[in-house]
């Protein structure tokens, strides 16, 4: 069983991108969006993924997460079959110390929400936060992507909106 253990945070400026090592176009839709087993369908870059998650512990950063790469063409095919709603982003990997944030930019619907996740060793791991990290919004879920599915950034109230 793999456990995921992540903390998430908002990005407050966009210094990341003179930094980042590399960027990726992503599509995903969602199977099923339960909290209890959230199904995945990714396409990054050139590479289709199926992504299985558990519902996540009390503080949100830890939960069972199984992933297998499956072919692009049977992830397109499995994208057409997926609930309403698809999220779009442009993922970022930016090095910071000895680790390695992926922030993900959003398009479409969920335009103008910026977010870094940082995978950690565990809970109590210690990091260091770049300057362009802001508020943390672990265990969050509304900042799920399941839950931007279905709730995009754009129809949040603007008192919601960080």
């Amino acid at each position: 069983m793999a456990q995921e253990i992540e903390k998430k945070f908002l990005v407050t400026s966009d210094a990341y991108k003179a930094i980042a090592l590399k960027k990726i176009r992503i599509t995903q839709g969602y199977l099923s969006s339960v909290p209890e087993r959230t199904v995945r369908v990714r396409i990054k870059g050139e590479s289709g993924f199926l992504t299985i998650k558990g519902i996540g512990n009390d503080s949100g950063a830890s939960r069972y997460e199984w992933e297998k790469e499956i072919p692009l063409a049977e992830a397109q095919e499995l994208m057409k079959i997926c609930e309403p709603g698809v999220i779009d982003k442009t993922r970022y990997e930016v090095p910071a110390g000895t680790r390695r944030w992926e922030v993900d930019e959003f398009h479409g619907d969920n335009e103008g929400l910026v977010v870094a996740e940082l995978e950690l060793a565990n809970e109590n791991d210690a990091f260091i936060k770049p300057g362009w990290i802001g508020n943390e919004v672990t265990g969050k879920v509304e900042y799920y992507n399941a839950m931007l599915m279905k709730t995009p950034y754009r129809r949040w109230p603007k008192s919601q909106r960080p």
